[in-house]
């Protein structure tokens, strides 16, 4: 976010506003990240990007380190392999569970220990930009339910841990 930028200047609370949705350069996946989770407090998360940069990744940091992320699950895209693996140990520093796999989708989901439960669909990848980003916002429970579904299937089904596949890239070289 930009430091003249408010985020409430462009989302409501969302015990007030279910429902929302946002057009900007202002906010960063990561803003909104930090928005929901001063809201629910303690929660696992699911996010998924085609791909991931340093500075997101400084932003993560300091979210997981203020304790409020139980448990952060990520999915990133196989193309984006080469820039992943360069960050690897940073990534592994930060995020519990990286998965990789055919994914161009930029989801976050967001549950409380209470069982809260917030879904956000973007069109930001897990970098830096100045470009318009669009999100939709959502508490609504079925809407949360069935992106989990897919998301939990993406990562059993079709994708495979980061640490596996560093692996296998530092014993072949």
């Amino acid at each position: 976010m930009r430091r003249d930028t408010n985020i409430d200047n462009w989302l409501k609370p969302l015990a007030s506003c279910p429902n929302q949705a946002y057009l900007t350069n202002a906010l960063q996946v990561a803003d909104v990240l930090d928005w929901i989770l001063d809201q629910l407090g303690v929660s696992t998360v699911w996010q998924t990007s085609f791909s991931i940069s340093e500075e997101f990744l400084r932003r993560l940091y300091f979210i997981e380190k203020s304790q409020r992320v139980k448990e952060f699950n990520l999915v990133l895209d196989h193309k984006a392999t080469n820039k992943t693996l360069k960050l690897w140990a940073f990534i592994d520093q930060v995020i519990e569970r990286t998965y990789l796999a055919d994914n161009h989708s930029k989801i976050l989901l967001v549950q409380s220990l209470s069982g809260d439960c917030v879904s956000v669909v973007t069109s930001q990848n897990l970098t830096r930009g100045n470009r318009a980003e669009s999100a939709f916002i959502s508490t609504d429970k079925a809407i949360f339910t069935i992106l989990k579904k897919q998301v939990d299937d993406l990562i059993t089904n079709h994708s495979v841990p980061l640490n596996d596949l560093f692996r296998q890239r530092i014993t072949a070289d």
